[in-house]
């Protein structure tokens, strides 16, 4: 997969990320949920942690560094992107996970905390809400996961 390509990519998903958290911002006030379905809301919450809130209740270090995190995982991402331009579904595993990145890191710069507003729960128990860099992230991990198997077994 050409290097352009990837970065085309990581930049849609960075482009329907900003877009999908403006849009939230604009329409729900913090904390109120709009109800889809019996499993679904749409909420606007501020995460100035990483992953499930994680040090979200520290004193604003957690913000440079998971900014600094982000940003050389981005670097490493491009380097790896340049390097392995024969591997399709490995560069397209990067590319989510660079857009998720990069969606993320713009919120802890610019707003010193990430947007999130996808809310799935279940008998009163809700998963933390999470927002389309989060998924692509996501997603683009499970791509990795199964791409290292994948060769694993088909190099035996």
């Amino acid at each position: 997969m050409k290097l352009h390509v990837s970065l085309i990519l990581a930049l849609l998903v960075l482009v329907l990320d900003f877009a999908t958290k403006r849009w939230v911002e604009s329409e729900l006030v913090y904390g109120h949920q709009i109800l889809l379905t019996s499993f679904f809301n749409l909420v606007l919450a501020h995460n100035e942690g990483a992953a499930f809130s994680f040090l979200s209740n520290e004193s604003g270090w957690q913000r440079w560094f998971f900014s600094g995190i982000a940003t050389c995982a981005s670097v490493l991402i491009i380097y790896l992107l340049r390097k392995h331009t024969s591997e399709k579904l490995f560069c397209v595993a990067l590319s989510l996970i660079l857009g998720g990145a990069l969606g993320n890191l713009w919120d802890r710069i610019t707003l010193s905390y990430v947007v999130d507003f996808l809310d799935f729960h279940y008998s009163g128990y809700h998963w933390p809400a999470f927002n389309i860099a989060d998924s692509a992230i996501f997603i683009g991990a499970l791509l990795l996961i199964f791409e290292t198997f994948r060769d694993k077994k088909s190099n035996e």
